[in-house]
């Protein structure tokens, strides 16, 4: 069962909230209230074990799950209108055991401590020419989890940020839509064969 939220105001249809602490507060938020639903109000209800849940998250997505996994944020100085940054209090849910983040945005975990509650395995998949969230973004979840030994990393050589995505239709791809748009040589078509494979094996043995 998978469920794909839509964050509010901060999508391609609405995307007010984006660069607000208002928004990185909102994001894990949301990610309880869609738990919540598929375990209590939900036809799926009776076919879920609530300790059996799994994020993924992509770029932004990275960042939500680990707040919602235990992760401490600290917001940046230019998300608040004093220009200051603040530690944010996030409510974490421990239905959550399992964790894949994708190029994952990981700065907002800079600060000392800020991931040492994150304790269940992770499936972390990282671009070798990511330019959006590059190495230093997954050395932030290595050096920070309280056991490396659960952290599954893979960097896909040659890979791109946006190459997690799924693959878009000739007419969609285009320089000025920087989405559709992987490292010279790169395929995402056969990547993301490989990537579901992945995903899968790990979802299979992580509980």
């Amino acid at each position: 069962i998978v469920g794909i939220p839509q964050h509010l105001f901060n999508n391609r249809e609405d995307n007010t909230l984006s660069g607000t602490i208002d928004n990185l507060k909102n994001r894990p938020t949301h990610i309880r209230t869609v738990i919540d639903w598929f375990l209590k109000e939900s036809s799926f209800s009776p076919s879920i074990k609530s300790n059996n849940i799994s994020l993924i998250g992509h770029s932004m997505g990275g960042y939500t799950a680990l707040a919602v996994a235990g992760g401490v944020p600290t917001s940046f100085p230019s998300e608040s209108p004093d220009q200051k940054p603040y530690c944010l209090s996030v409510d974490h849910d421990k239905r959550v055991q399992s964790l894949i983040l994708l190029a994952p945005a990981a700065g907002w975990f800079r600060e000392r401590g800020a991931l040492e509650d994150v304790n269940i395995p992770i499936l972390m998949i990282t671009g070798e020419k990511d330019t959006i969230t590059p190495s230093f973004h997954g050395e932030f979840v290595l050096n920070g989890v309280s056991d490396k030994e659960k952290v599954q990393h893979i960097v896909v050589e040659n890979g791109g940020h946006f190459s997690f995505l799924s693959p878009f239709p000739d007419f969609m791809k285009s320089p000025s839509f920087p989405p559709s748009q992987d490292p010279v040589g790169f395929n995402r078509k056969e990547f993301h064969e490989d990537l579901q494979n992945t995903i899968l094996n790990f979802l299979l043995h992580s509980f």
